[in-house]
């Protein structure tokens, strides 16, 4: 938007945006109170007219973690590591997993969700997917919340967790958030484009998302799955997701190992697909109303 004459009826212009990558702050700090009020809608509607509504937050990782615990190391027999509660393992990789999936699900049908907002007032539309990576931090500070009182508990009131030790890295945790929430925005925004085109994406996010989180070693150590799997274990070893949960369980729990170049492939990796995801969107929001 550009401002215009005093002598013009009109304060500013609203012409299609020209830059490949284009994140306008200012506009975005000037619509600060639409984007507040995003996030609350989100945050509101979501569990509006639920019985537990809220406590959902805290039941989806508990009873997640409870069946993968049961099935992946009771039946199948998965070690997690000595003096790692199974428990404990399984809830770190589903609080880190869950911020990634809720992003990348919820900003995934951003254009679809929204058009008939985006058809007929303007604002940055970048916003819209915005406040859903804000909204889910606030449910992953839940969770998150979760994981560290069942730490609590299996450290001081059980002898399970006696190598359960939070390490230095731990103060990167919120870098490493940052991640979770780019890569998740990056891929919804490239997804909520081709949606606009390609409707089969819809019913394929979910199953897709099923199945990365299979790929991302969230119910089983990484070690392991290059030990029983080796000719395949690159697939989920360079899977950026992989190392961003072996990294958070590195932090919080001294699960296998740390070293920069894991971190900086890991924040790598999520820019260059939230700057992909930004491209697209970009030049999808010029045309998607005609075809949506």
């Amino acid at each position: 938007m550009n401002p215009v004459s005093k002598n013009n009826d009109w304060l500013y212009t609203i012409s299609p945006k020209r830059k490949l990558v284009d994140l306008n702050f200012k506009e975005i700090w000037r619509y600060r109170d639409l984007l507040f009020l995003f996030v609350k809608r989100d945050i509101i509607t979501q569990y509006k007219q639920t019985i537990l509504g809220p406590l959902w937050y805290f039941i989806q990782p508990l009873f997640t973690s409870v069946i993968f615990t049961l099935i992946f190391n009771n039946l199948a027999s998965i070690p997690t590591g000595s003096g790692i509660p199974s428990f404990l393992f399984n809830l770190a990789g589903i609080t880190s997993w869950n911020y990634f999936s809720a992003c990348l699900t919820g900003t995934s049908d951003t254009f679809k969700a929204n058009q008939n907002i985006f058809g007929k007032v303007y604002f940055p539309r970048v916003i819209t997917p915005l406040s859903v990576v804000f909204s889910n931090l606030l449910k992953f500070g839940i969770q998150l919340l979760v994981f560290t009182i069942f730490y609590f508990y299996f450290v001081f009131f059980t002898d399970t967790a006696y190598n359960a030790l939070p390490q230095l890295e731990l103060l990167l945790l919120p870098i490493l958030i940052a991640f979770m929430g780019l890569f998740g925005l990056g891929f919804g925004m490239i997804i909520s484009s081709l949606t606009t085109k390609y409707r089969d994406l819809t019913f394929l996010v979910g199953f897709g998302v099923q199945l990365l989180m299979y790929g991302s070693a969230v119910m089983y150590p990484l070690s392991y799955f290059k030990e029983k799997v080796p000719d395949y274990s690159w697939l989920v070893e360079y899977n950026p997701m992989t190392t961003i949960i072996e990294l958070f369980r590195y932090m919080t729990l001294s699960i296998g190992s740390f070293s920069i170049t894991k971190f900086a492939y890991a924040g790598t990796v999520s820019i260059i697909v939230f700057l992909i995801g930004l491209v697209i969107f970009n030049k999808t929001e010029k045309t998607f109303i005609d075809t949506v």
